[in-house]
């Protein structure tokens, strides 16, 4: 009886052959793992804030769902090719993933060099793996929601896809954003009105909101409030107009120099001109320096101009505080240069209120001569004139950096403090940590971030 004979290939060869068979793997095309390699380094890189778990897990996970797409784009728009060997794309997996594992490590031990100079609490291994996860299942639910998209689109054709587009974009735009503007704007109002039991009335007469004041307490506005009825000398003068003190701009500013006579601002030496930000707030650690500067002599005016935050307002209404900050440092500055003994005026801004104040000293400034010099704190990059003005910006504020032109040069710190480690610009990078940085601007204590101290009210001194 013959037997056929089985070729002796070996145990080995053959466990290989049948598990590195293409039919039983499915590995990422090589474009698919070079993009999420890329997107974890860059959504890795050094960053300027400490940044929590959920903001690294969701950056992570949109850079690597994007990285897929334009992937994908790539293989659409150049047609597909021969894809590369079993082997090539086992070890782009792997390298990929070293690279990832690399990046993350990375990026925990900066982020604990920035807590460490911030006195935050450092990040364990946890941290990463946190990142991880969350990061995966960011990328995974863009990915099925684009990929079911496309089904949707690819079902109903490009004529249909057409329609149903501008259809929706049409009703966003007549609906759904004058709705959203509208419910914002009230909310805003709103705050703005409430009234905090927890902030009291002042009963010096040098203060707005306080016996004799023609502003009267409930229209001061939240910020106004809690300005008016702040610091830690009472005696010091402190006025404030809020939107609800008067009908228009013009009134709102001669009511403010009109409060600035009745508390007696323009006797002493040294009058500070605040432009707040788009809500109306002034920065109490600015006004308490500037009051243990110069002793108590100081008074301190403020007009509100705007009760929407400071981005709304920089976007939509950048005028309104360009046009307030102007008329109320004309009005104060030459109210006060009629005075026997001229006190010396100051002009202070912090974010919005150093773009609005830098226009207005700037167009005051040639004309009369109270004005002694201007404290512009954490302005946006580029947007102030540092002529005659004393600039503060800390290295690690997103808000000093922050413009388009990060994504081709590197931010210009010739004016920055160095609180934490500064991360290298890259071009590109650099623009998408700041811009994710923004998110956490305020979330950081006096001294970091877009948060500063009574330095604000020392940087003044120049004017004793």
């Amino acid at each position: 009886m013959s037997t056929t004979a089985i070729p002796n290939r070996g145990v080995e060869t053959l466990v290989a052959s049948d598990i590195l068979s293409p039919n039983r793997i499915r590995l990422p095309r090589l474009g698919a793992s070079v993009s999420v390699a890329a997107a974890v380094a860059i959504s890795s890189a050094p960053s300027l804030l400490p940044r929590s778990a959920v903001t690294a897990a969701l950056f992570t996970g949109i850079m690597v769902a994007l990285a897929l797409t334009v992937a994908w784009a790539g293989r659409r728009v150049f047609g597909p090719r021969r894809p590369a060997s079993l082997r090539l794309r086992a070890w782009t997996v792997v390298a990929a993933a070293l690279i990832s594992s690399v990046a993350l490590a990375s990026n925990m031990h900066w982020q604990n060099r920035l807590r460490a100079a911030m006195d935050v609490e450092p990040v364990s291994w946890s941290y990463a793996v946190d990142v991880t996860g969350g990061a995966l299942c960011v990328a995974l639910v863009l990915c099925g929601a684009g990929d079911a998209l496309r089904r949707i689109f690819s079902a109903l054709g490009r004529n249909r896809c057409v329609a149903l587009l501008v259809t929706v974009a049409a009703l966003l735009y007549t609906l759904a954003v004058p709705f959203v503007r509208s419910t914002l704007s009230a909310s805003y109002s709103a705050s703005n009105s409430a009234m905090d039991d927890a902030v009291a009335a002042p009963t010096s007469e040098t203060r707005s909101g306080g016996p004799g004041s023609s502003a009267p307490w409930r229209t001061l506005g939240r910020e106004g409030r809690a300005f008016a009825s702040g610091g830690q000398d009472l005696d010091t003068v402190r006025t404030y107009v809020g939107l609800e003190s008067a009908a228009t701009p013009d009134e709102r500013v001669a009511l403010a120099v009109s409060e600035m006579e009745r508390a007696g601002a323009f006797e002493r030496s040294v009058v500070v001109v605040a432009i707040p930000t788009g809500s109306g707030w002034v920065d109490e650690n600015a006004i308490t320096g500037a009051e243990r500067t110069f002793g108590g002599d100081v008074a301190t005016v403020a007009v509100q101009y705007s009760d929407k935050p400071s981005w709304a307002t920089f976007l939509f209404a950048e005028d309104d505080a360009r046009r307030s900050a102007n008329a109320v440092v004309r009005a104060v500055a030459t109210r006060a240069a009629a005075e026997p003994t001229t006190p010396k005026v100051v002009v202070y801004g912090q974010s919005l209120g150093s773009v609005a104040g830098s226009d207005a000293y700037l167009a005051v400034q040639q004309n009369i001569s109270s004005l002694c010099g201007a404290v512009w704190a954490g302005p946006p990059a580029g947007s102030v004139d540092t002529d005659g003005a004393a600039v503060l910006a800390n290295s690690s504020d997103p808000v000093a950096r922050w413009s388009l032109d990060l994504l081709w040069s590197p931010p210009d710190t010739t004016t920055f403090t160095i609180d934490a480690p500064r991360p290298p610009w890259l071009p590109v990078v650099g623009f998408l940590q700041t811009s994710v940085d923004l998110l956490a601007a305020l979330d950081v204590t006096s001294g970091h971030g877009h948060r500063y101290g009574t330095d604000q009210g020392e940087a003044m001194a120049r004017c004793r």
